[in-house]
């Protein structure tokens, strides 16, 4: 999938020489937490969102600092604070540097550059212009989307107590923390039990969600116990 395959468009977006007001406004109307700003051409010039907005003189939330660490941090710091309390355009406030997409960007490239970036929105643009925007709503309304289409697919699938087993090995075989020589599957009336010994807690876990996984598994039991790799200290599931 890519990001024209998921992006909200069209895009609420806000001019820079919007006021505060009419900002919030908007984020409050079509319940967004953020808006790309852009300029006459429609090109995305900046980004506005909710965390531009609390530290405000109408709510009592500017920032507050003793005066000798004012002294210790300077006037441009300070005259930032105080852009960011009382500032009545948007263009003072957002965010001048933007990180954007095309609609043809993979949605695993867009899952990094937000987790690298720490942003919860990018902006699609194509050809200079503002033509989708792409937020964390769009990956999780995406993700019950896949969700729901695997499993009425799956549900077409009878698999034996067999075939079960060997896909669960074949997981635990495949991924890179895989106890694959510890660990041992059998499965009965779609129940499959994990019985061996594990390294890590997070081990335990992640073979019960290899196993929740395959299609045809109707519960899964484990009986792993897992052994500290310094101590020897050993802990049943």
């Amino acid at each position: 999938m890519n990001a024209a395959d998921i992006m909200t468009q069209p895009v609420i977006s806000v001019c820079s020489e919007a006021t505060i007001a009419e900002a919030a406004r908007l984020m409050l109307q079509h319940q967004i937490s953020g808006l790309p700003v852009t300029d006459a051409r429609d090109a995305v010039i900046g980004v506005v969102t909710e965390a531009d907005l609390l530290r405000r003189a109408e709510l009592g939330t500017e920032h507050r600092r003793p005066r000798w660490i004012e002294f210790l941090i300077g006037p441009g710091r300070l005259a930032s604070d105080y852009i960011g309390a009382h500032a009545r355009k948007v263009s003072e406030v957002m965010t001048g540097t933007v990180v954007s997409v095309t609609p043809q960007e993979p949605l695993s490239e867009i899952v990094s550059l937000m987790e690298k970036r720490h942003i919860k929105r990018v902006p699609v643009v194509e050809q200079g212009r503002l033509v989708g925007i792409i937020s964390r709503a769009n990956l999780v309304r995406a993700l019950a989307h896949n969700l729901k289409a695997s499993h009425a697919a799956t549900a077409k699938k009878v698999p034996t107590d067999t075939d079960i087993r060997f896909a669960i090995l074949a997981v635990i075989e495949k991924e890179p923390w895989g106890p694959r020589f510890s660990v041992d599957v059998t499965v009965k009336d779609g129940v499959a039990e994990l019985d061996g010994v594990v390294t890590d807690e997070r081990e335990r876990i992640a073979l019960r969600v290899a196993a929740e996984n395959v299609p045809g598994v109707k519960a899964v039991s484990d009986h792993l116990i897992w052994v500290d790799s310094i101590s020897g200290f050993a802990i049943e599931g």
